[in-house]
This record gives structure tokens, C-alpha cells and sequence, in this order.
């Protein structure tokens, strides 16, 4: 099993995705749809892959899964729920019991957004994940740097919920820096509810002038805090192709994991997300 456990759709003539602006950003002002994503992934050999919410709508979670019950590449859908809401398990129950509700694997928002950088530990977040928790759900960190110490302080006050960290936390990978980053992931990996996704590396790289060599401090970090067991490869399509393509962000990815040995390099690629989220293999 190869999972790619990170990857988009979205359509601009269902809703807009008010995040793509910016003329950096205009080669992904375009559809990008699971037909495109399912050519790149065949012929990479990937076997499953798992879908991420885009925006903070509740529409989008629901067409997400019907698109994933009628999809032989879909095991899985990461979607969106308003954590604040005191309604938040009853929305969770209604997304469940909807068409394709048994691909609901995790939920996410970007606190990347928000700007409080206590945002993860406000009461009714932390009332809201403990119901991603109960719901038997995993809950994907999409989060900067800075707001790293309040993941870290949700996962230890929430045990009982699995905290999925996207992109390595959003290193400073185009400066070089890694500290305080690296020093917030060791206590991040330091509990063990806690599990990293290997994604968007290419993205926080210069994206003209990247090379693998300025990703390996950061692949490393996480390799040796988390350990093969709890990473998993996400090719963050279709936002890496603003920086490569999604062949090319496998192989550096092979490349940044080659000293693992085969069974830890399945872990990667596979066991992890497939554990984590439970998958519908």
C-alpha cells in the first residue's frame, strides 16, 4: 500500500477558494479535480489517498465524502466542522450518517489563520476536539510555527485524541532556521498521541531555487522526534506543483527517508496513516 495521505480538490465554479490570491498563487487558480489528481497518482504508484479540507465552509465536508464513496482512490476525508459550536458532536453525528460518512477519518481548521496563537487551547476549542475524540476521530494541526507551543498544550490536556501535524508545522525552511521550530516539535513528538505528516516541505522552500539538501534538517527533525512509526508522506497536492510536481515531491521524499530500512519506509508511505485514520482499505 502506497497512501498519500494530503491532497485537495476543488472546483472555482461550486465556490471560490478565497485563500488563492496574490499573483504568487495564480497557477492555482483553476479547477483541480480528483480525475486529474487520479492520472498523477496511478503513475506514481500510489495505492490510496486521503483528502483535506480547503476552507472553513460546512457544504465542502459533505461533497468531499460523497466524492470519496464513488472514488476507488479516496480511503479517507480529513473535513471541517466548527469546533467553537456548542453543536459540534451533533454536526459530527450528521456528517456520519450522511452519504459517504464512513470515509470520515479526522477534521481540521487553519489555525494558521486565526489570530490568536492560544487559539488551540480556547475552552470551546479544546470542548470542541474533545468531541472529535469521542466521535472517534483524528484531528489534523494545521498550524505555524509560533503557534506550535498551544498545539503542544492541546495534545497534552486532550490524550485521548490523535493530533495529525501538517507539514511539519510550516518550518522556516526558505530561511534556514530552525530553531525555536525544532526545539516545539521534540516536545510536540514527545507525547504520544501526536503523529507528523512529511508534506509541504517544497512549499516552505524557496520555490525557484529549492534543493533537497535544504529540506534534510527539517525531514531529519521530524524523522528522529516521531520516528518512522508515527510519519506519514502527504504530497499537498495540488499546492506543491507552485514548487514541483507530484512525482518529483515523491522522490524527495524517498530521498529524505532513505536511511530508514523497509519495513520503517512502508510505516511511512503507508502503515502510519492507515493506522492513524483508520482507512477503508
Amino acid at each position: 500500500m502506497f497512501v498519500d495521505a494530503h491532497h485537495h480538490v476543488w472546483d472555482l465554479s461550486v465556490r471560490d477558494q478565497d485563500w488563492i490570491t496574490g499573483p504568487e498563487l495564480v497557477p492555482l487558480r483553476r479547477d483541480f479535480t480528483l480525475r486529474e489528481l487520479e492520472a498523477a497518482a496511478r503513475f506514481a504508484g500510489v495505492t490510496v489517498t486521503v483528502l483535506v479540507q480547503t476552507i472553513t465552509v460546512p457544504e465542502e465536508t459533505p461533497e468531499f465524502l460523497a466524492l470519496a464513496a464513488d472514488s476507488d482512490l479516496v480511503a479517507g476525508v480529513v473535513g471541517w466542522t466548527d469546533l467553537t459550536s456548542p453543536d459540534v458532536a451533533d454536526a459530527l453525528a450528521g456528517l456520519r450518517e450522511g452519504p459517504g460518512g464512513e470515509y470520515l477519518v479526522g477534521i481540521r481548521h487553519q489555525v494558521q489563520g486565526e489570530p490568536d496563537p492560544r487559539w488551540l487551547v480556547r475552552p470551546d476549542v479544546l470542548r470542541g476536539l474533545s468531541a472529535v475524540a469521542d466521535a472517534g476521530l483524528a484531528y489534523d494541526l494545521l498550524v505555524k510555527p509560533h503557534q506550535l507551543p498551544a498545539a503542544v498544550e492541546a495534545a497534552a490536556r486532550l490524550p485521548q485524541l490523535t493530533f495529525v501535524l501538517d507539514h511539519l508545522g510550516k518550518p522556516p525552511i526558505a530561511s534556514g532556521e530552525l530553531e525555536p521550530w525544532a526545539g516545539e516539535i521534540r516536545r510536540l513528538a514527545a507525547l504520544p498521541n501526536t503523529v507528523c505528516k512529511l508534506s509541504g516541505l517544497v512549499t516552505e522552500a524557496d520555490w525557484a531555487s529549492w534543493a533537497v539538501a535544504d529540506l534534510v534538517p527539517y525531514a531529519d527533525t521530524v524523522l528522529e522526534a516521531f520516528g518512522p512509526e508515527r510519519l506519514m508522506y502527504g504530497s499537498d497536492w495540488p499546492v506543491c506543483l507552485l514548487a514541483s510536481d507530484y512525482v518529483e515531491v515523491i522522490d524527495v521524499a524517498e530521498s529524505l527517508v532513505s536511511s530508514v530500512n523497509p519495513a520503517e519506509h512502508r510505516e511511512v508511505f503507508g502503515g502510519t496513516a492507515i493506522r492513524t485514520y483508520g482507512l477503508r482499505i
